[in-house]
């Protein structure tokens, strides 16, 4: 177990001081050559680079190579407050844009019409990308009776919640998210140049608009590297009893 831990660590090691050398952008050499530098088997080489991965500093593309990538900044934000990607990239000064994006409408599934009260949804998948490269994936169901695909097209330019925020009529309220990792789909992995199974941050969200209505139903996926989520917590008071 020890000299597993110490092959490990070397590991690692010697990895992220290759990483460091390279220049971003640049492709590191094949998993089988880098496996016989390192002295590894390339199953062990593949779980210490998905580490790296998770980190944001490789990027594996499917059968294209892996790629050194060093982040220039990261969005680092607390989760109380309900805001956009572009709104939390403004702060760190990191430009964001919108890159491959759909928009539809289409007949509701059984959980979006119980959920969005309307047979139809108008849902709109994009990947946002930063310094070249896609950093989230982002996909919102919305009830067709909020916009038509119409006028949706006109307004939108990456973001949901800030197109939603303009309509004055819905007072946007408060989401309720779920938040976890895991492995990223074929979807996701395609959008974000990811191999299937990598870790991706997961946010399930539910927006509800001041009458209790739910007027999105939201599914992101964050590259881990480019993004670092913390909430402020609070010991509850102590009542005495005297």
């Amino acid at each position: 177990m020890l000299k597993t831990g110490i092959l490990s660590n070397r590991l690692h090691v010697q990895l992220g001081e290759l990483i460091a050398k390279t220049n971003p952008g640049e492709r590191l050499p094949t998993e089988p050559k880098l496996a016989k530098m390192l002295g590894v088997s390339r199953a062990t080489l593949r779980e210490a680079m998905r580490t790296f991965e998770t980190q944001g500093l490789i990027q594996r593309r499917q059968g294209v190579g892996t790629f050194v990538v060093h982040p220039s900044s990261v969005i680092d934000t607390g989760l109380e407050l309900l805001e956009s990607i572009e709104s939390m990239a403004l702060r760190v000064g990191l430009p964001v844009r919108m890159g491959d994006y759909e928009i539809e409408q289409r007949p509701a599934d059984a959980e979006e019409r119980e959920v969005l009260k309307d047979a139809n949804v108008l849902q709109a998948s994009r990947v946002m990308e930063a310094e070249g490269r896609p950093i989230a994936y982002l996909v919102d169901m919305l009830p067709s009776k909020l916009f038509t695909e119409i006028e949706f097209r006109r307004d939108f330019s990456g973001s949901v919640l800030d197109l939603l925020l303009k309509q004055g009529n819905l007072r946007v309220t408060s989401a309720d998210t779920e938040i976890h990792a895991s492995a990223a789909e074929s979807n996701e992995a395609r959008a974000l140049h990811m191999q299937r199974g990598d870790v991706v941050l997961h946010f399930k969200s539910t927006l509800f608009a001041v009458d209790g209505s739910v007027i999105d139903l939201s599914r992101s996926y964050f590259l881990p590297g480019y993004f670092r989520f913390h909430v402020i917590r609070r010991v509850e008071p102590r009542h005495s009893n005297h």
